[in-house]
């Protein structure tokens, strides 16, 4: 008895299997939201599987309107942007308790990503975030130290990230690197 044909539909249905089973490993369901700012609008993904922490973090602030009218309040050229925690006056918004950091996720800090500032201390970040200027490989988790956490990408208004990313800046409100003309986010949307 000739037992090849049935030894084939077995192989290629557990091959099938496999490969839907790590397709669906992989596949990442993601989450985007808009950045409104006065400068353009900034579409991003998240990465809800790879940070979930992270990323239910930021959406609870998206949620409850927190980033409405902050600023990008650091900016330094061929590095990063950064916003979410103060207003154009220079006050720091009150934030919610800090979050682990999820920086040991697969995740790298290459050109375009988003992800959430902290101190020096690895479970520090509240509502601040940057979006990489460029690849920026020492922020990364075991470069030097634990790194920080991206949580997304994004996908559209690249270009109005890399205007932000060229404004002048000025020391104001006790901080370097703030730029001479506001950067106001309007609104951050789940869309």
């Amino acid at each position: 008895m000739n037992h090849k044909p049935l030894f084939m539909i077995i192989f290629i249905s557990i091959t099938i299997i496999i490969c839907i089973l790590f397709m669906s490993y992989k596949m990442e369901e993601t989450i985007k939201i808009k950045i409104e700012t006065n400068v353009g609008d900034i579409i991003i993904e998240l990465y809800p599987k790879s940070a979930p922490i992270t990323v239910e973090n930021f959406l609870n602030y998206v949620n409850d309107g927190f980033y409405n009218k902050t600023v990008f309040h650091r900016i330094i050229k061929n590095f990063m942007i950064q916003g979410g925690g103060f207003l154009e006056n220079g006050t720091e918004k009150k934030t919610n308790a800090p979050i682990k950091l999820e920086s040991n996720n697969g995740l790298k800090n290459e050109k375009g990503t988003i992800a959430m500032a902290r101190t020096i201390v690895p479970d520090s970040a509240t509502s601040q975030f940057f979006i990489n200027l460029q690849n920026n490989e020492f922020l990364n988790y075991g470069y030097r130290d634990e790194g920080y956490a991206v949580f997304g990408k994004v996908i559209e208004g690249m270009d109005i990230v890399e205007t932000i990313g060229m404004a002048d800046t000025d020391e104001k409100h006790d901080m370097d690197d703030w730029p001479s003309e506001e950067i106001i986010i309007k609104s951050i949307i789940k869309i």
